[in-house]
């Protein structure tokens, strides 16, 4: 088995991605000198640098990587070492021009930025085979080595290509998926509008066409997409398996739904030996510390639970969005920190020195182009202090309490046109529930649909349009056998190929919930609708209601007004042992929040009223012990109360009772016993 923990690090992982190319060798040895002084652990190397490695094809120049990983081993900080395949050497391009990426509107992508690569196109993966073949011969036995790094965030910004090559590729792939054109055909419901194929060699990508085309071959076209990206990774993969054994290969995510919606994480983290993230704070007038929390535990749950890494954030502002505010101070450590708690093994940066020239500087750094006399050098170099006081949470899993199901594919599904409005947005909904439920002071894990459910008190399901017969299965064993359910308006309505479950909606739902959906009734922009509560509460609701029929589920609240007055809006379904909650309709946060109570209480999860609103309170736990990250974003010390006595480990302070946190600032109980 690959190892799954880069190879000899001994604490958390501490640094960024260092470019040193970008600067006179005269600079490196201070870079390496500043990097002791903030306690790095580790940098990442290479992952732009193929024209400098192969500066003609077939001539390489291996000397300048030589002299850095000497020097990083020297100074004792390890290496997560890049294979540079996101962006080919010009000279490539300029031999293979059709390996430049093409759009469904036939333009043809240039060279001159980052991840401009078709993935079907064979003289592309040859190439990257190649280089990748050359640094794993070069440098597996190098003693800097800790992991491997491959490529650079696959889908972004370019996952499909829709040239002739891919073309081919997507006929062989849907050779392989479904064996027979005919079996296509019924797959896509090619029946309609007469777009039935007679052989495979007639299919094309979904190109742009002078109306909507056909939905089943789009959500196809992203698996396939997504399957080719990955095809080309488990290549690089197995060639730095077979030639550097022992040494993990890791590529790095962006889990974050506000970051990348075109890869099927389930899929990728079953590949890699170690799940890494990249997360930026995106600055939508969204609470970006819940954004946050949530890709830290979707990554982890992309890892199966077990610990992973956060292998890119910002120090400070980064220079991409509309607006890039600074971190104000200690936020920086606050992010990090909270990362941990999550299940990061370490926090690591884009990047270590600011970049003076090119599109990325005015992204912060761990050296900003004021140096050490910055409040962020200062900050990055207690990070770095703070980060070796937790050694000792290496390993530890966190603790979750419930666990909210989604699925990419899914996703990809329900963003494809013509759907009954456009105001349903699942990744809002899947945002929304996750912020009462991060307000209710509940850790959550994120879950395929048809994962085990059974440890969960409690599952949530914001936004499951597709849902497979076997998910509807699973989640009616989990009800059955004591589970709380909620689910969210347009869920179970379709099938692996978007085409609509037999009989009523909510097709594999119904029996777990005890209802019916006769239609669907969305309503119109700026509408609302007001719900009814048997205790006299009134909730309010706006983008989508629909008339529901209970079959043995009992209505909690009724709409008082809109096009479904009089019928019910949430209902709950006892069956077997468990409880399933529906809710028909988009609630305000207040509703979502009265809604997931009722919930909670069926579940018996318990309150957790007396801790602060914006304070996390996450537990990790492990061979070495049990830790409380006590997390607060507000500004306003607080007080925690914990559960038995033990070390703060920032402060090496006692702590009993109730924990002191002051406001903006992390502390970290490994408790006793």
């Amino acid at each position: 088995m690959p190892e799954t923990t880069p190879r000899g690090l001994t604490r958390l992982a501490f640094g960024g991605d260092y470019n040193p190319e970008q600067w006179p060798e005269s600079v490196w040895e201070e870079d390496v000198r500043l990097m002791r002084e903030a306690g790095v652990t580790m940098v990442s190397v290479g992952i732009f640098s193929w024209a400098l490695l192969e500066p003609a094809p077939g001539t390489y120049d291996f000397g300048w990587l030589d002299r850095l990983l000497d020097l990083l081993h020297e100074n004792g900080i390890r290496v997560d070492l890049g294979t540079p395949t996101v962006v080919p050497p010009a000279w490539f391009y300029r031999d293979h021009p059709d390996a430049l990426p093409v759009t469904a509107d036939g333009i043809r992508y240039e060279f001159g930025s980052r991840g401009a690569v078709c993935h079907s196109n064979a003289d592309y993966r040859a190439a990257a085979a190649g280089i990748t073949t050359r640094l794993a011969e070069r440098y597996a036995g190098h003693p800097a080595l800790a992991m491997w790094h491959v490529h650079n965030e696959y889908g972004v910004p370019v996952s499909a290509c829709y040239c002739d090559s891919c073309a081919a590729h997507f006929r062989r792939w849907l050779a392989t998926t479904y064996g027979t054109v005919d079996a296509v055909n019924e797959a896509w419901g090619t029946a309609f509008w007469g777009q039935r194929y007679a052989d495979l060699g007639q299919i094309n990508p979904p190109r742009t066409a002078p109306t909507v085309g056909n939905p089943g071959q789009a959500l196809d076209y992203k698996r396939f997409a997504d399957a080719t990206m990955r095809e080309n990774f488990v290549t690089e993969r197995d060639i730095l398996h077979r030639l550097s054994p022992g040494i993990p290969v890791t590529t790095n995510f962006m889990t974050a739904l506000s970051q990348c919606d075109s890869v099927d994480y389930w899929a990728w983290g079953r590949e890699v030996d170690l799940v890494t993230n990249d997360h930026y704070l995106i600055t939508d007038g969204r609470r970006t510390h819940v954004n946050l929390a949530m890709a830290a535990d979707l990554t982890r749950s992309v890892a199966g639970g077990a610990p992973w890494l956060l292998l890119e954030h910002s120090t400070s502002g980064v220079n991409w969005q509309p607006r890039n505010p600074a971190k104000t101070p200690g936020q920086m450590a606050r992010n990090s920190l909270a990362h941990v708690a999550r299940g990061s093994e370490g926090a690591m940066f884009f990047q270590w020195r600011q970049s003076r020239r090119g599109a990325e500087k005015f992204h912060s750094a761990m050296v900003p182009h004021g140096g050490t006399e910055t409040r962020v050098w200062r900050e990055v170099v207690e990070l770095g202090a703070c980060l070796d006081s937790l050694s000792t949470v290496r390993g530890s899993r966190t603790v979750a309490d419930v666990a909210v199901l989604w699925d990419w594919q899914s996703w990809w599904a329900q963003n494809l046109q013509w759907r009954p409005t456009e105001d349903h947005d699942p990744r809002e909904r899947a945002d929304a529930f996750y912020e009462v439920l991060y307000d209710r002071h509940l850790t959550v894990d994120f879950a395929h649909p048809e994962a085990d459910l059974s440890r969960y008190p409690l599952v949530v399901v914001p936004a499951l349009y597709l849902m497979t017969q076997a998910a509807g299965r699973n989640i009616k064993e989990y009800v059955e056998n004591g589970g709380t359910l909620v689910v969210s308006y347009f869920s179970g309505i379709v099938d692996e190929h978007d085409a609509v479950h037999e009989g009523a909606y909510p097709g594999p739902l119904r029996d777990v919930l005890g209802l019916t959906v006769e239609e669907f009734a969305p309503l119109l922009k700026d509408q609302l609708v007001r719900i009814g509560g048997p205790d006299g509460s009134e909730l309010t609701a706006d983008v989508w209601t629909e008339f529901v029929v209970p079959r043995g589920a009992e209505t909690v609240w009724t709409y008082s007004d809109g096009p479904t007055a009089g019928h019910p809006a949430v209902t709950r379904h006892r069956l077997g042992e468990g409880s399933a909650w529906y809710v028909s309709t988009r609630l305000t946060a207040d509703g979502l929040d009265a809604l997931l109570g009722c919930a909670v209480e069926d579940a018996d999860l318990g309150t957790r009223a007396d801790l602060p609103h914006d304070v996390e309170v996450v537990r990790r736990t492990g061979e070495s012990g049990t830790y409380l990250f006590a997390i607060n974003h507000t500004a306003t010390d607080v007080k925690v109360p914990l559960e038995g006595d033990g070390i703060e480990l920032l402060t090496g302070e006692r702590a009993a009772g109730r924990l002191g946190v002051p406001a903006g600032t992390v502390r970290v109980v490994r408790l006793d016993g």
